[in-house]
């Protein structure tokens, strides 16, 4: 059975990508009369916001969109998370990251060049060697940090190629290390896009993601964990993704027009599934 999902951010209105990122999955699944889900991805708890969660369920219901189950919040499942991550520690492939940003930029600025990945400039290894003793004692006294993956190590320890399948990509093998040190926790936000998502699909029994085009490197990471961890590897279908006049990717912060505008200007659902080719 084919599963897949929705699965935003609450960090404002949705807009017309959000639609057809909901329509498609929603059309994937339903031509294989398999399962449809809705996730809220809303583990930032500084910018996530319950009314845009109530905002999110509204505008889907007036799409004509429905879903299967319960939805499923993030944040109420910190748990989930917490095991992976102490699965991943008692194997040595975390460490504690006491860097600020300004601490990162004036490395790099001191070595005068820095490997880069899809994200930017890679971290560069500043609190990796530090004794084990150190960074026990900074972190027991309450010092704030971030857990990152030992990338070299992690990669060592799955040996060999990792590989995906994509509707659209075809057969890619997987290459985390251009990711370099990711993050996978942090004190506020005890996980990541990366960690949470991963852990996400395997509970939910997903078996094919569908999701922007923009997404397509960081399944290189979630492969990587997903060895790591044990998990089962969906199938993967990164589609095109909206752009307006200029070219640019919609966008939240851009501006980009939201449901409720277009709803409120007198659209209708079915004009509106029209455009987006559904």
């Amino acid at each position: 059975m084919i599963v897949t999902r929705f699965a935003p951010s609450p960090t404002g209105r949705l807009h017309l990508g959000h639609a057809y990122a909901a329509l498609f999955a929603e059309r994937a699944a339903r031509a294989a009369d398999g399962r449809f889900l809705l996730r809220l991805e809303d583990i930032d708890l500084a910018r996530c916001r319950p009314a845009f969660a109530d905002a999110i369920l509204e505008d889907l219901a007036w799409l004509g969109l429905s879903w299967d189950g319960p939805v499923r919040r993030q944040s109420e499942h910190f748990a989930d998370y917490r095991a992976a991550l102490d699965r991943l520690a008692a194997r040595g492939l975390l460490y504690p990251c006491f860097c600020t940003r300004k601490d990162i930029q004036e490395e790099i600025a001191r070595a005068g060049r820095a490997p880069h990945g899809p994200d930017g400039p890679l971290y560069p290894g500043i609190c990796r060697a530090l004794p084990h003793a150190e960074a026990a004692r900074r972190v027991a006294a309450g010092e704030p940090h971030a857990l990152r993956l030992h990338m070299a190590r992690a990669c060592d320890t799955v040996g060999g190629a990792l590989a995906f399948d994509d509707r659209d990509a075809g057969h890619v093998v997987a290459a985390p290390g251009q990711f370099g040190d990711v993050v996978l926790a942090r004190k506020d936000v005890p996980t990541s896009y990366h960690l949470a998502v991963t852990v996400d699909d395997a509970l939910q029994g997903v078996t094919l993601v569908t999701r922007g085009r923009d997404l397509l490197p960081s399944t290189h990471v979630h492969r990587l964990l997903q060895a790591l961890l044990d998990l089962p590897v969906p199938a993967y279908h990164h589609h095109a993704l909206l752009t307006d006049a200029s070219g640019s990717r919609l966008a939240k912060r851009a501006d980009a027009a939201s449901l409720a505008a277009l709803r409120d200007d007198g659209v209708t659902p079915a004009a509106l599934r029209t455009q987006l080719g559904f």
